[in-house]
């Protein structure tokens, strides 16, 4: 499912972390930036560098989105369809760059476990950068540090940690942020889902807005039709960047499996003051044109063990999570699915009726949703409270359990911790799709 990675506990080599923010904008970054979208024709197909992948469940649909999470309302600074900017794939190109006697930038040679494969690393960029450059995907969601999806290893080698959040106690054990993390020697590495860019490719392709549906007064569902000689492949829980004019970026969870790849669904909130989200809300019709980039990121369902699955959405979090849940019941997956949605009130489950119909029609698939502060006409008899901590009351041992979590870095974080540290879920068995909603 839409999350993720896999943060690995292995003891091992001092690392020096190095963290790069790319906040993964999600739906609208509230009032920075005035670009306006372009209607482009242009099919280009993009070499990104990305996602490939065998998953138990063939769907893919991704992440960003802004799930505004009920779950704890300090997480609003999501950026969902945020505002990415093209340059934030460059954060890195800052002081501390290591240069050889002829003023070359030093490069280092990267070596991932277990698969043997190699890459090379130059000291001013991210050891994820380095290998989505060069045809290989790891697992990563925000690209910012936020989420840990790109959480591993660190074997053999040092590395400059950055701005990583990451404890004291984790960089001693040898883990890192390969987002944030730059080669400062030759490294061996932990990534047991390393893929190569053929596996899926990443495109730049037009689409035609099909269809819009207001879901709630702050959420609309949009439907994105590919041109008739084009198809995306994709992951359920995978996401897409929509082209701004000037080369910046909001990024948005694809809410369906992939189906046939011609017909994509976005789940969009409304930021006040988002310049991308404003035009959605206002001007932006059915027919007009918009470029994208996908499929990115790694948060989709990982589930070789066949664990029991708790499936955890924030607001708009919930787009991921319908898609991987669509896609599960595409392929027959027989396995435990314990869907929480948390949000403020009851209009914010804008889909409400929905996971009712996947309960009702299959055996393994349940559905509690959250409210953190239900309004006086709701008439609500459910749950309330931060959703997070629903899971905590109905599994205090979520230690034979995987987590995919999709919301803000303070839900993602929260929950992170609380699983791990009161029910017993391994590390590695958390997944995440973090964003954030920036004000640029």
């Amino acid at each position: 499912m839409r999350l993720v990675q896999r943060g690995q506990q292995m003891a091992g080599a001092g690392v020096a972390f190095a963290s790069r923010r790319r906040r993964r904008q999600m739906q609208d970054d509230v009032g920075q930036a005035a670009q306006a979208i372009e209607a482009v024709a242009c099919v280009e197909i993009a070499e990104h560098r990305h996602r490939a992948g065998t998953a138990p469940l063939g769907g893919a649909s991704g992440i960003a989105h802004q799930g505004e999470n009920p779950v704890l309302r300090g997480e609003l600074g999501k950026d969902a369809a945020g505002d990415v900017p093209a340059a934030d794939d460059q954060d890195f190109l800052h002081a501390g760059i290591v240069a050889d006697d002829q003023g070359e930038p030093m490069r280092y040679q990267v070596t991932v476990q277990p698969s043997g494969r190699q890459f090379e690393a130059e000291a001013d960029e991210s050891l994820l950068d380095a290998a989505l450059r060069q045809g290989l995907t790891m697992p990563y969601g925000c690209k910012d540090g936020a989420c840990g999806a790109c959480k591993g290893q660190v074997i053999e080698g040092s590395v400059d940690h950055g701005k990583s959040q990451l404890s004291d106690d984790d960089k001693a054990a040898g883990q890192a942020l390969y987002c944030c993390t730059r080669a400062t020697s030759d490294l061996v590495i932990e990534c047991k889902q390393l893929r190569t860019a053929h596996d899926i490719p990443v495109k730049t392709l037009p689409a035609r807005i099909e269809k819009m549906n207001k879901l709630a007064p702050d959420v609309i569902e949009m439907f994105l039709r590919l041109p008739a000689n084009e198809n995306l492949q994709f992951l359920a829980g995978q996401y897409i960047d929509i082209l701004l004019k000037d080369g910046r970026k909001r990024s948005f969870s694809l809410a369906n499996a992939p189906g046939d790849g011609k017909l994509l669904e976005l789940h969009i909130r409304h930021v006040p003051g988002g310049f991308f989200t404003e035009q959605v809300f206002t001007t932006m019709k059915e027919r007009d044109i918009l470029r994208f980039s996908g499929p990115h990121g790694g948060f989709y369902l990982h589930n070789e063990a066949a664990k029991p699955v708790i499936l955890l959405a924030g607001g708009t979090g919930f787009a991921p999570i319908k898609a991987i849940v669509e896609q599960a019941i595409a392929d027959g997956y027989p396995h435990p699915l314990y869907i929480y949605w948390g949000a403020k009130a009851r209009v914010d489950l804008y889909q409400e009726a929905l996971p009712a119909t996947w309960t009702n029609a299959h055996a393994n698939i349940h559905y509690v949703p959250v409210l953190s502060e239900p309004a006086a006409g709701d008439d609500w008899q459910g749950r309330t409270g931060f959703v997070h901590r629903a899971v905590v009351a109905d599994f205090p041992d979520l230690s034979g359990f995987q987590v995919y979590a999709c919301g803000s870095p303070v839900m993602i974080d929260v929950a992170r911790k609380d699983f791990v540290g009161e029910c017993g879920l391994p590390e590695e068995e958390f997944f995440s799709d973090a964003f954030t909603f920036s004000a640029s």
